[in-house]
């Protein structure tokens, strides 16, 4: 895949540990998905202070929901 090309964000971050991903699976996730993770995939955990990095849209920038 030509990243490059994409319009992906990829993330490099800490790998979480197990207590994190059942944490994660007690939460929830998207209605109709499973909480189990897929072996081609991992959860990472994202420092809160990272998040200014994170691209967001305009609307949640200017006064919108800041995810908190």
């Amino acid at each position: 895949m030509d990243v490059s090309s994409s319009d992906d964000l990829i993330i490099q971050s800490w790998t979480a540990d197990e207590a994190t991903v059942r944490q994660a699976q007690e939460v929830g996730s998207v209605p109709g998905h499973s909480t189990d993770v897929p072996d081609h995939e991992s959860v990472i955990r994202l420092p809160a202070n990272m998040l200014q990095f994170i691209p967001r849209p305009e609307s949640e920038v200017n006064g919108g929901n800041s995810g908190t």
